[in-house]
């Protein structure tokens, strides 16, 4: 077996893996829905609401 023939076969199973990875990738963003919480169900900005209420009260004394 000649040395272009095994580097043309390398050069071919590389395109059809970045290709099959390409579309899987594709295939799995288009499937998944992206949502975001709303903010007033997030209980971290309650607790960063009352730390700085906190701090607050602290630099005035």
């Amino acid at each position: 077996m000649s040395l272009t023939l095994v580097l043309i076969i390398a050069v071919v199973i590389c395109i059809l893996v970045i290709f099959v990875s390409a579309l899987t990738t594709s295939k799995a963003y288009t499937t998944v829905k992206h949502t975001i919480d709303p903010l007033e169900d997030n209980p971290h900005l309650k607790h960063m609401d009352e730390q700085k209420e906190d701090s607050g009260d602290e630099n005035q004394k």
